[in-house]
């Protein structure tokens, strides 16, 4: 079975300061303590984020930071995740095709290699002519600290 890369390279701040420019974009302190954040701690939330970037920008408010993940979403430089149950949850990580399984216990998330390794790596029985790009898959499952008594269930 082919899959995706297992090893992720980590985005410079060069690449973001071009990525950002090419989009239009100023190269800002508060996105990049927001891509910081999001770089730091994969699978946050938007209020998991809002922690992290006022460590560095104390005065940053929460409807800033919720603008630039919606922004960085919008020109691609972060992925939005959203577990059923769940808040949404922001990473750094994209365009590499890859999914997530969730634990409907504790909520954790881990990154999973797609199994085909390009896009789309599922094939509907029906595109009704759209062009393909991807597929967004969430396994949902019960993480091994779970299974071993680790964590509270969720109701």
């Amino acid at each position: 079975m082919e899959t995706t890369a297992a090893a992720v390279a980590r985005p410079s701040r060069d690449a973001w300061t071009s990525h950002l420019r090419s989009h239009g974009r100023r190269v800002t302190k508060q996105r990049l303590a927001v891509l910081d954040a999001v770089d730091a701690v994969p699978h946050a939330t938007a209020e998991d984020t809002v922690r992290q970037v006022r460590s560095v920008l104390p005065n940053i408010s929460v409807q800033s930071v919720y603008v630039v993940l919606a922004d960085l979403t919008s020109i691609g430089m972060v992925s939005k995740l959203e577990p059923p149950g769940s808040p949404a949850r922001y990473e750094i990580r994209t365009g590499d095709n890859h999914h997530h399984v969730y634990c409907i216990s504790c909520g954790s998330i881990q990154d999973v290699p797609c199994a085909v390794g390009h896009a789309p790596c599922l094939t509907p029985s029906e595109d009704h002519g759209f062009q393909l790009l991807s597929a967004e898959v969430v396994f949902r499952g019960i993480c091994p600290r779970c299974q071993n008594g680790g964590a509270a269930a969720v109701p």
